[in-house]
Protein backbone atom coordinates (compact mmCIF):
# COMPACT_ATOMS: atom_id res chain seq x y z
CA UNK A 1 0.00 0.00 0.00
CA UNK A 2 1.43 3.19 -1.23
CA UNK A 3 1.62 6.40 1.05
CA UNK A 4 -1.14 8.22 -0.84
CA UNK A 5 -3.76 5.77 0.21
CA UNK A 6 -2.89 5.03 3.46
CA UNK A 7 -3.40 8.76 3.93
CA UNK A 8 -6.42 10.05 1.76
CA UNK A 9 -7.38 12.76 4.49
CA UNK A 10 -4.32 14.54 4.72
CA UNK A 11 -3.91 14.67 0.56
CA UNK A 12 -7.32 16.27 0.21
CA UNK A 13 -6.88 18.88 2.90
CA UNK A 14 -3.70 19.98 1.27
CA UNK A 15 -5.05 20.35 -2.08
CA UNK A 16 -7.80 22.75 -0.54
CA UNK A 17 -5.55 24.93 1.33
CA UNK A 18 -3.53 25.03 -1.87
CA UNK A 19 -6.56 26.34 -3.76
CA UNK A 20 -7.54 28.97 -1.42
CA UNK A 21 -4.32 30.64 -1.21
CA UNK A 22 -4.12 30.86 -5.10
CA UNK A 23 -7.67 32.72 -4.39
CA UNK A 24 -6.09 35.35 -2.27
CA UNK A 25 -3.60 36.33 -3.97
CA UNK A 26 -5.74 36.99 -6.90
CA UNK A 27 -8.44 39.31 -4.93
CA UNK A 28 -4.90 41.15 -3.39
CA UNK A 29 -3.95 42.12 -7.30
CA UNK A 30 -7.42 43.51 -8.16
CA UNK A 31 -8.03 45.64 -4.51
CA UNK A 32 -5.31 45.07 -1.96
CA UNK A 33 -5.20 47.59 1.27
CA UNK A 34 -2.45 49.51 1.28
CA UNK A 35 0.37 48.40 4.00
CA UNK A 36 0.64 49.14 7.58
CA UNK A 37 3.57 50.86 6.80
CA UNK A 38 2.22 53.56 4.62
CA UNK A 39 0.77 56.96 5.67
CA UNK A 40 -2.72 57.76 4.20
CA UNK A 41 -3.15 61.21 3.27
CA UNK A 42 -5.05 64.04 5.07
CA UNK A 43 -8.70 64.39 3.94
CA UNK A 44 -9.53 67.37 2.06
CA UNK A 45 -13.15 66.85 2.61
CA UNK A 46 -15.20 70.32 3.60
CA UNK A 47 -16.72 70.27 6.75
CA UNK A 48 -19.42 72.87 6.12
CA UNK A 49 -21.07 74.80 3.36
CA UNK A 50 -20.99 78.17 4.64
CA UNK A 51 -21.72 82.15 3.36
CA UNK A 52 -19.98 84.70 4.03
CA UNK A 53 -20.16 88.48 5.03
CA UNK A 54 -18.42 91.60 5.76
CA UNK A 55 -18.50 94.34 8.86
CA UNK A 56 -20.47 97.09 7.58
CA UNK A 57 -21.14 100.58 8.73
CA UNK A 58 -24.03 101.11 10.22
CA UNK A 59 -26.33 103.88 11.75
CA UNK A 60 -26.63 103.37 16.16
CA UNK A 61 -28.87 104.94 18.18
CA UNK A 62 -26.76 104.71 21.31
CA UNK A 63 -28.99 103.97 24.56
CA UNK A 64 -29.02 103.52 28.14
CA UNK A 65 -31.03 101.11 29.87
CA UNK A 66 -32.37 101.57 33.21
CA UNK A 67 -35.49 100.09 35.24
CA UNK A 68 -37.54 101.97 37.78
CA UNK A 69 -41.34 102.57 38.71
CA UNK A 70 -44.15 105.08 37.76
CA UNK A 71 -45.33 108.09 40.26
CA UNK A 72 -48.08 110.40 40.03
CA UNK A 73 -46.19 113.84 39.11
CA UNK A 74 -47.58 115.63 41.67
CA UNK A 75 -50.57 114.30 43.87
CA UNK A 76 -52.52 116.88 45.10
CA UNK A 77 -54.27 116.11 48.77
CA UNK A 78 -57.73 117.55 48.98
CA UNK A 79 -59.21 118.01 52.55
CA UNK A 80 -62.09 119.84 53.91
CA UNK A 81 -61.27 123.57 54.97
CA UNK A 82 -64.63 123.73 57.40
CA UNK A 83 -64.70 121.34 60.35
CA UNK A 84 -67.52 119.93 62.32
CA UNK A 85 -69.99 119.49 59.44
CA UNK A 86 -71.88 116.91 58.05
CA UNK A 87 -71.36 115.42 54.46
CA UNK A 88 -74.27 115.52 52.33
CA UNK A 89 -73.06 114.53 48.83
CA UNK A 90 -70.22 112.83 47.28
CA UNK A 91 -69.76 113.68 43.38
CA UNK A 92 -66.94 111.80 41.84
CA UNK A 93 -65.13 108.56 42.68
CA UNK A 94 -61.73 106.77 42.01
CA UNK A 95 -60.56 107.55 38.70
CA UNK A 96 -62.69 110.06 37.58
CA UNK A 97 -61.21 112.88 35.48
CA UNK A 98 -61.55 116.30 36.75
CA UNK A 99 -61.22 119.60 36.22
CA UNK A 100 -60.38 122.51 38.14
CA UNK A 101 -62.80 124.42 40.57
CA UNK A 102 -65.66 120.97 39.61
CA UNK A 103 -67.23 120.37 42.79
CA UNK A 104 -66.21 117.13 44.50
CA UNK A 105 -68.40 116.85 47.84
CA UNK A 106 -71.17 119.38 49.51
CA UNK A 107 -71.52 119.67 53.31
CA UNK A 108 -74.59 120.79 54.75
CA UNK A 109 -75.77 124.10 55.15
CA UNK A 110 -78.08 124.64 58.09
CA UNK A 111 -75.38 125.57 60.55
CA UNK A 112 -73.15 127.42 58.30
CA UNK A 113 -76.21 129.68 57.27
CA UNK A 114 -77.46 130.21 60.77
CA UNK A 115 -74.00 131.63 61.97
CA UNK A 116 -74.32 133.87 58.74
CA UNK A 117 -77.48 134.89 59.40
CA UNK A 118 -76.17 136.29 63.39
CA UNK A 119 -73.24 137.66 62.13
CA UNK A 120 -75.19 139.85 59.86
CA UNK A 121 -77.27 140.92 62.92
CA UNK A 122 -74.34 141.63 65.34
CA UNK A 123 -72.97 143.60 62.50
CA UNK A 124 -76.60 145.83 62.20
CA UNK A 125 -76.37 146.32 65.64
CA UNK A 126 -72.81 147.50 65.87
CA UNK A 127 -73.63 149.53 63.00
CA UNK A 128 -76.14 151.22 64.83
CA UNK A 129 -74.39 151.50 67.95
CA UNK A 130 -71.21 153.06 66.37
CA UNK A 131 -73.67 155.98 64.22
CA UNK A 132 -75.08 157.04 67.93
CA UNK A 133 -71.62 157.12 69.17
CA UNK A 134 -70.42 159.01 66.23
CA UNK A 135 -73.60 161.60 67.03
CA UNK A 136 -72.66 161.98 70.92
CA UNK A 137 -68.84 162.99 69.23
CA UNK A 138 -69.73 165.62 67.02
CA UNK A 139 -72.13 167.22 69.97
CA UNK A 140 -69.60 167.18 72.44
CA UNK A 141 -67.19 168.43 69.67
CA UNK A 142 -69.84 171.52 68.97
CA UNK A 143 -70.32 172.18 72.72
CA UNK A 144 -66.50 172.83 73.39
CA UNK A 145 -66.18 176.37 72.80
CA UNK A 146 -68.99 176.94 75.13
CA UNK A 147 -67.45 175.48 78.27
CA UNK A 148 -70.38 173.17 79.29
CA UNK A 149 -68.50 169.71 79.44
CA UNK A 150 -65.12 169.51 80.26
CA UNK A 151 -62.10 168.31 78.42
CA UNK A 152 -62.44 165.07 79.70
CA UNK A 153 -65.85 164.37 79.47
CA UNK A 154 -65.38 165.58 75.15
CA UNK A 155 -62.48 163.21 74.98
CA UNK A 156 -64.95 160.35 76.46
CA UNK A 157 -67.21 160.90 73.73
CA UNK A 158 -64.79 160.77 71.04
CA UNK A 159 -62.78 157.44 72.26
CA UNK A 160 -66.73 155.75 72.77
CA UNK A 161 -67.63 156.66 68.76
CA UNK A 162 -63.90 155.14 67.79
CA UNK A 163 -64.62 152.64 70.20
CA UNK A 164 -68.02 151.76 68.38
CA UNK A 165 -66.41 151.91 65.06
CA UNK A 166 -63.91 149.17 65.96
CA UNK A 167 -66.80 146.92 66.66
CA UNK A 168 -68.15 147.33 63.21
CA UNK A 169 -64.95 146.37 62.01
CA UNK A 170 -65.05 143.44 63.97
CA UNK A 171 -68.26 142.54 62.95
CA UNK A 172 -68.11 142.93 59.38
CA UNK A 173 -64.79 140.90 59.89
CA UNK A 174 -67.09 138.09 61.75
CA UNK A 175 -69.84 138.02 58.90
CA UNK A 176 -66.67 137.79 55.71
CA UNK A 177 -65.55 134.55 58.03
CA UNK A 178 -68.91 133.27 57.85
CA UNK A 179 -69.15 134.06 54.49
CA UNK A 180 -65.62 132.38 53.27
CA UNK A 181 -67.30 129.10 55.50
CA UNK A 182 -70.44 129.08 53.59
CA UNK A 183 -67.87 129.08 50.31
CA UNK A 184 -66.30 126.13 52.33
CA UNK A 185 -69.49 124.07 52.15
CA UNK A 186 -68.38 122.69 48.72
CA UNK A 187 -65.21 120.78 48.27
CA UNK A 188 -64.03 121.96 44.68
CA UNK A 189 -60.62 120.25 42.62
CA UNK A 190 -57.85 122.59 42.70
CA UNK A 191 -56.34 121.40 39.54
CA UNK A 192 -57.21 119.50 36.56
CA UNK A 193 -56.27 115.78 37.06
CA UNK A 194 -57.64 112.06 38.21
CA UNK A 195 -59.43 111.48 41.73
CA UNK A 196 -56.21 108.83 42.88
CA UNK A 197 -58.34 108.02 46.08
CA UNK A 198 -61.49 109.17 48.03
CA UNK A 199 -61.89 108.76 51.80
CA UNK A 200 -65.35 110.85 51.66
CA UNK A 201 -68.56 109.40 52.98
CA UNK A 202 -72.22 110.44 52.79
CA UNK A 203 -72.92 111.86 56.03
CA UNK A 204 -69.74 111.37 57.76
CA UNK A 205 -68.75 114.19 60.23
CA UNK A 206 -65.11 115.27 59.40
CA UNK A 207 -63.10 117.51 61.04
CA UNK A 208 -60.97 120.48 59.67
CA UNK A 209 -57.79 119.76 57.34
CA UNK A 210 -59.39 115.63 56.92
CA UNK A 211 -58.28 114.33 54.25
CA UNK A 212 -60.98 113.38 51.95
CA UNK A 213 -59.76 112.97 48.08
CA UNK A 214 -56.23 112.80 46.34
CA UNK A 215 -55.71 114.36 43.13
CA UNK A 216 -53.06 113.22 40.75
CA UNK A 217 -52.41 116.88 38.76
CA UNK A 218 -53.11 116.99 35.34
CA UNK A 219 -52.99 113.44 35.50
CA UNK A 220 -49.77 113.80 34.53
CA UNK A 221 -46.84 111.09 34.83
CA UNK A 222 -43.38 110.72 35.42
CA UNK A 223 -41.25 107.55 35.39
CA UNK A 224 -38.66 107.12 38.52
CA UNK A 225 -35.66 105.89 36.66
CA UNK A 226 -32.55 104.28 38.72
CA UNK A 227 -29.51 105.08 37.37
CA UNK A 228 -25.92 103.80 38.84
CA UNK A 229 -23.57 106.69 39.55
CA UNK A 230 -21.16 105.69 36.58
CA UNK A 231 -24.25 106.73 34.08
CA UNK A 232 -25.01 110.17 35.57
CA UNK A 233 -22.56 112.00 32.96
CA UNK A 234 -24.42 110.61 30.13
CA UNK A 235 -27.42 111.90 30.93
CA UNK A 236 -28.82 115.23 31.01
CA UNK A 237 -32.48 117.29 31.19
CA UNK A 238 -34.38 116.86 27.93
CA UNK A 239 -33.14 113.72 27.07
CA UNK A 240 -35.90 111.33 25.27
CA UNK A 241 -36.80 107.58 26.57
CA UNK A 242 -38.79 105.12 26.04
CA UNK A 243 -40.37 103.67 28.63
CA UNK A 244 -42.21 100.19 28.71
CA UNK A 245 -44.73 100.03 31.55
CA UNK A 246 -45.52 95.90 33.61
CA UNK A 247 -48.78 96.44 31.47
CA UNK A 248 -47.16 96.75 27.99
CA UNK A 249 -48.37 100.44 27.67
CA UNK A 250 -45.59 102.18 25.37
CA UNK A 251 -44.81 105.89 27.02
CA UNK A 252 -42.60 108.59 25.45
CA UNK A 253 -40.94 110.31 27.95
CA UNK A 254 -38.18 113.51 28.11
CA UNK A 255 -35.49 113.90 31.28
CA UNK A 256 -37.02 116.16 33.34
CA UNK A 257 -34.49 116.78 36.27
CA UNK A 258 -31.84 114.38 37.91
CA UNK A 259 -31.88 113.43 41.47
CA UNK A 260 -29.65 115.35 43.99
CA UNK A 261 -28.14 112.61 45.72
CA UNK A 262 -26.99 109.03 45.45
CA UNK A 263 -27.71 106.12 47.62
CA UNK A 264 -24.80 105.10 49.67
CA UNK A 265 -26.64 101.38 49.81
CA UNK A 266 -26.76 100.86 46.04
CA UNK A 267 -24.52 103.29 44.38
CA UNK A 268 -27.72 104.88 42.45
CA UNK A 269 -29.56 107.56 41.79
CA UNK A 270 -32.95 108.73 40.73
CA UNK A 271 -33.54 110.25 37.73
CA UNK A 272 -37.23 111.96 37.23
CA UNK A 273 -38.51 111.65 33.48
CA UNK A 274 -41.94 113.24 32.64
CA UNK A 275 -44.01 110.14 30.28
CA UNK A 276 -47.04 110.45 28.26
CA UNK A 277 -48.59 107.43 26.44
CA UNK A 278 -47.43 106.76 22.60
CA UNK A 279 -49.88 105.99 20.28
CA UNK A 280 -51.28 102.70 19.71
CA UNK A 281 -50.69 102.28 23.64
CA UNK A 282 -50.81 98.12 24.26
CA UNK A 283 -52.35 98.72 27.98
CA UNK A 284 -52.76 101.16 30.64
CA UNK A 285 -50.10 102.77 32.73
CA UNK A 286 -50.94 103.64 36.53
CA UNK A 287 -48.69 104.96 39.28
CA UNK A 288 -46.68 101.93 40.87
CA UNK A 289 -46.11 100.05 38.43
CA UNK A 290 -42.97 99.25 37.21
CA UNK A 291 -41.36 100.28 33.82
CA UNK A 292 -38.41 99.36 32.21
CA UNK A 293 -36.62 102.34 29.45
CA UNK A 294 -34.12 103.84 27.92
CA UNK A 295 -32.48 106.74 27.33
CA UNK A 296 -31.82 108.12 23.86
CA UNK A 297 -28.12 109.49 24.26
CA UNK A 298 -27.26 110.03 20.20
CA UNK A 299 -26.17 108.60 17.02
CA UNK A 300 -22.74 107.48 15.74
CA UNK A 301 -21.16 105.00 13.10
CA UNK A 302 -19.94 101.62 13.84
CA UNK A 303 -18.76 98.50 12.58
CA UNK A 304 -21.22 96.29 12.74
CA UNK A 305 -21.89 91.97 11.59
CA UNK A 306 -24.95 90.32 12.07
CA UNK A 307 -25.28 88.67 15.13
CA UNK A 308 -24.72 84.95 13.75
CA UNK A 309 -21.70 85.72 12.90
CA UNK A 310 -20.41 86.17 16.43
CA UNK A 311 -19.91 82.72 18.41
CA UNK A 312 -18.76 82.90 22.15
CA UNK A 313 -16.30 80.22 23.69
CA UNK A 314 -15.14 80.31 26.95
CA UNK A 315 -16.67 83.63 27.86
CA UNK A 316 -15.28 85.17 24.94
CA UNK A 317 -16.85 86.95 21.41
CA UNK A 318 -15.17 85.35 17.71
CA UNK A 319 -15.83 85.73 14.30
CA UNK A 320 -14.70 83.48 11.81
CA UNK A 321 -12.52 84.71 9.05
CA UNK A 322 -12.48 83.11 5.84
CA UNK A 323 -8.78 82.36 4.36
CA UNK A 324 -7.50 82.08 0.98
CA UNK A 325 -7.46 78.42 0.85
CA UNK A 326 -11.03 77.82 2.14
CA UNK A 327 -9.88 77.30 5.51
CA UNK A 328 -11.16 79.31 8.91
CA UNK A 329 -9.28 81.26 11.16
CA UNK A 330 -11.24 82.39 14.72
CA UNK A 331 -10.74 86.20 15.55
CA UNK A 332 -11.15 87.17 18.87
CA UNK A 333 -13.29 90.33 19.27
CA UNK A 334 -14.66 92.99 21.06
CA UNK A 335 -18.59 93.19 20.79
CA UNK A 336 -20.72 96.35 21.81
CA UNK A 337 -24.28 97.14 21.32
CA UNK A 338 -26.84 95.41 20.13
CA UNK A 339 -28.13 97.12 16.79
CA UNK A 340 -31.54 94.58 15.61
CA UNK A 341 -29.95 91.66 14.52
CA UNK A 342 -26.40 93.44 14.22
CA UNK A 343 -24.25 93.53 16.81
CA UNK A 344 -21.17 96.64 16.71
CA UNK A 345 -17.89 95.49 16.73
CA UNK A 346 -15.71 97.54 19.30
CA UNK A 347 -12.08 95.93 18.19
CA UNK A 348 -10.81 92.92 16.44
CA UNK A 349 -12.08 92.90 12.79
CA UNK A 350 -11.37 95.03 9.79
CA UNK A 351 -13.99 96.44 7.60
CA UNK A 352 -12.83 93.94 4.39
CA UNK A 353 -12.29 91.14 6.23
CA UNK A 354 -14.90 88.19 4.95
CA UNK A 355 -16.18 86.15 7.63
CA UNK A 356 -18.70 83.49 8.38
CA UNK A 357 -22.22 84.61 8.48
CA UNK A 358 -23.76 82.12 10.11
CA UNK A 359 -23.01 78.24 11.85
CA UNK A 360 -19.43 79.05 13.02
CA UNK A 361 -20.26 76.68 16.04
CA UNK A 362 -19.65 74.22 14.13
CA UNK A 363 -16.11 75.44 12.81
CA UNK A 364 -12.84 74.85 14.54
CA UNK A 365 -9.45 76.73 13.98
CA UNK A 366 -8.16 75.27 10.31
CA UNK A 367 -11.55 73.46 9.39
CA UNK A 368 -12.08 73.65 5.85
CA UNK A 369 -15.42 74.84 4.62
CA UNK A 370 -17.17 75.17 1.09
CA UNK A 371 -18.15 78.31 -0.05
CA UNK A 372 -21.79 78.65 -1.13
CA UNK A 373 -23.03 80.79 -3.85
CA UNK A 374 -24.89 84.05 -3.08
CA UNK A 375 -28.34 83.27 -3.65
CA UNK A 376 -30.24 85.70 -6.28
CA UNK A 377 -32.08 88.61 -5.01
CA UNK A 378 -34.80 87.82 -7.94
CA UNK A 379 -35.28 84.47 -6.04
CA UNK A 380 -35.05 84.51 -2.50
CA UNK A 381 -35.36 88.54 -1.70
CA UNK A 382 -32.37 88.80 0.24
CA UNK A 383 -28.66 90.34 -0.65
CA UNK A 384 -25.67 88.23 -1.15
CA UNK A 385 -23.79 86.85 2.22
CA UNK A 386 -27.13 86.59 4.17
CA UNK A 387 -27.73 82.82 3.46
CA UNK A 388 -28.03 80.10 6.10
CA UNK A 389 -26.12 77.48 6.99
CA UNK A 390 -26.57 73.80 5.49
CA UNK A 391 -25.27 72.07 7.81
CA UNK A 392 -22.54 69.86 8.26
CA UNK A 393 -24.68 66.91 6.05
CA UNK A 394 -24.72 69.21 3.34
CA UNK A 395 -20.83 69.68 2.74
CA UNK A 396 -21.09 65.76 2.83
Amino acid sequence: MTSTDRFPGVLGLGLALLALALLAGCSGERGAPAPATEKQAPSANPSLTVNTTTAQRTTVVETLAANGNLAAWQEAIVGAETGGQRLVEVRVNVGDTVKRGQVLATFARETVNAEAAQARAALAEAEAAAADAKANAQRARSLEATGALSEAQINQYITAAQTAEARVQAARAALQAREVRQGQLHVVAPDDGIISSRTATVGGVVGSGTELFRLIRQGRLEWRAEVTASELGRLRPGTPAQVTAASGAQLQGRLRTIGPTVDPQTRQALVYVDVKPSSGDGGKALPGMFARGVFELGKRQALTVPQSAVVVREGFSYVIRLNPDNRVTLLRVRTGQIVGDRIEILEGLAPDVRIVASGGGFLNEGDLVRVAEPPSAAATGNGPGNGAVNGPAAAR
